[in-house]
């Protein structure tokens, strides 16, 4: 009886064959730069614009109560998919003078028509002035504002870190 060829020798593992990345050349990484800057600019957004009112409206959650005297003057909330966007100027006439805030929320749900807010504020603290829309949706608020800034934070980091590894591969096959 005659062994097979396959068998007659024993088959050798090679190691996996490794390619390196084509070479892009310095415009894509402009574009991965390019990038990079948008993205950190959305998430310098998100912290600029977004988190503050966050903030207070977690520091004012127990004590706020509706008030007649304030107002909202201008109020706009547009849809993307499933992530709401709120844009309210709210203002608080005082004895002591006009309050005036201007507030943005950003929350995740399904929602078909229109959004009513209130305005509220802390008695103790009147220029933390909110609306009861922004406090009932705090968690919302808070998990999709984390969950947000995390994917912009890891997208940021895993460009660099293919632009760099990208780097590193090309010039180690150059040499």
């Amino acid at each position: 009886m005659t062994a097979s060829p396959e068998r007659a020798h024993p088959v050798e593992r090679a190691e996996p064959l490794r390619l390196p990345p084509q070479r892009h050349g310095w415009m894509a990484t402009f574009w991965v730069l390019f990038g990079v800057v948008a993205l950190g600019a959305m998430l310098a957004a998100c912290a600029i614009y977004t988190a503050p009112a966050l903030i207070s409206d977690w520091q004012v959650r127990e004590t706020a109560v509706p008030v007649a005297e304030a107002r909202i003057s201008d109020g706009k909330c547009s849809s993307k998919i499933a992530i709401h966007i709120c844009d309210l100027t709210l203002t608080l006439r005082r004895p002591t003078g006009t309050v005036t805030r201007r507030v943005n929320y950003v929350f995740a749900g399904l929602h078909v028509g229109d959004f009513s807010a209130g305005p509220m504020a802390d008695p103790a603290r009147p220029d933390l002035i909110t609306t009861d829309l922004g406090l009932e949706r705090l968690w919302n608020r808070t998990i999709t504002l984390v969950v947000i800034m995390g994917a912009l934070a890891a997208a940021i980091f895993g460009a660099l870190l293919s632009l760099v590894r990208n780097r590193r591969a090309a010039s180690g096959t150059a040499g």
